[in-house]
């Protein structure tokens, strides 16, 4: 489904599309929660930024694409591994999932006409619907 990988030396390839790992910013820090020493003194959690609007790696069409849909510096943060190496090649894999969905370009809805049937049933049953309400109204003189 997802055409996203990070290579051995940390780019990250989105389709056609190759970032540099120099354009990617990659902070490490100890991760919250439960965990003692290890959860307090190992630098896991890993959060990576990336601004395409000074990318070299995108074009003009794209950056717009991504300004459009997505906030100026994207940020991704992940600590669900113990492991620094993991949590750097799952950040950004995600990262790689944003930005592809942020390039992506929507299909053009085809307006359709609704069928001669389908207009039919539709006043037949607004017909009925209007006999049942004229029916729950005060009994006429007349009757």
């Amino acid at each position: 489904m997802s055409a996203v990988r990070v290579t051995d030396n940390g780019d990250l390839v989105i389709g056609a599309v190759t970032i540099p790992a120099s354009e990617i910013e990659v902070k490490a820090s100890t991760s919250g929660g439960p965990g003692g020493q290890h959860a307090n003194r190992t630098l896991s959690r890993i959060t990576v930024a990336f601004t395409p609007a000074l990318s070299e790696a995108l074009t003009d069409l794209q950056c717009s694409r991504l300004s459009a849909t997505l906030p100026a510096v994207l940020r991704v943060s992940v600590a669900t591994h113990r492991s620094q190496n993991k949590n750097r090649i799952d950040a950004l894999q995600r990262l790689g999932e944003r930005i592809e969905i942020g390039l992506r370009i929507p299909k053009r809805r085809r307006p359709t006409k609704a069928t001669k049937g389908s207009s039919l049933r539709r006043l037949e049953s607004k017909r009925i619907a209007g006999r049942h309400k004229a029916q729950r109204g005060r009994p006429r003189d007349d009757d």
